[in-house]
């Protein structure tokens, strides 16, 4: 007999939390297992079997799904907010399932975010190992050493922290204040406005364009768009669960 899916994987993938999560939820007495608490995260799903995450059931994972959505500034990417501030997931029109982000945009960012029901395909597109670009428009304050951008695609050090290559261009200028696209393959929290402030360049608008193979194009500030089960496939080789099951024939 199959002995099924790790718990901890199976919750990421029904969105409940990510895998680390889980783990933490655990040790805390949060799950319960065909009405045993589990304690430890080698415990096996299999179908049929009653998960509970604080008394209440999770329903079995449903087919991998991604969205692209337009995250305007001054929302918090995060499901609790311990200020009470607006978060994106407040955003979302009814009828949403519970979905977890892609990465983060810190709350005075904007552009796009990709949300998707399943935390496991969240993690994987995380992992710095896709190496996939993430492309911003950035509007800063300053006086553009055009040289110092370039040098950066060499990688950089400021307070003591080292970053990645970074490309960077100047678009256009208009007194102090300058457009730049710059493009990373794997970023620290906040890197783009701290590897600016170290050039005396202070961010005044940063727009997130693209990640990945998967662009903002024309969504409208808090629109939402569902990438088709087939574009998910054919962009994340490898991936199961993006088929709906087929209706049986009476």
């Amino acid at each position: 007999m199959a002995r099924g899916e790790r718990i901890a994987k199976w919750l990421a993938r029904a969105g409940t939390a990510s895998r680390r999560d889980v783990e933490r939820m655990i040790e805390e007495g949060r799950i319960r297992l065909n009405g045993a608490p589990v304690t430890h995260p080698a415990s096996f799903v299999t179908p049929g079997d009653i998960v509970l995450v604080d008394g209440k059931p999770v329903n079995a994972p449903e087919r991998t799904r991604l969205w692209r959505y337009h995250k305007p500034d001054g929302l918090m990417t995060t499901h609790r907010d311990p200020q009470g501030r607006p978060t994106v997931f407040d955003s979302l029109p009814e009828g949403m399932p519970r979905v977890v982000s892609v990465g983060r945009l810190d709350v005075n960012s904007e552009g796009l975010l990709l949300l998707t029901n399943d935390g496991e395909l969240a993690r994987r597109l995380e992992l710095p190992s896709n190496a996939w670009l993430r492309r911003y428009r950035v509007r800063v304050f300053g006086v553009v050493d055009e040289k110092r951008l370039a040098d950066l695609a060499r990688g950089s050090t400021f307070d003591g922290v080292t970053y990645g290559p970074i490309e960077a261009g100047l678009d256009s200028r208009k007194g102090d204040n300058a457009w730049l696209t710059v493009s990373l393959r794997e970023g620290k929290n906040r890197e783009i406005r701290r590897v600016m402030a170290g050039l005396n360049l202070h961010v005044s608008r940063l727009i997130r364009l693209a990640y990945g193979p998967f662009s903002l194009g024309t969504l409208k500030k808090r629109e939402l768009e569902e990438v088709a089960p087939k574009i998910l496939r054919d962009q994340i080789p490898g991936l199961s669960g993006t088929t709906p099951p087929r209706p049986r024939r009476s």
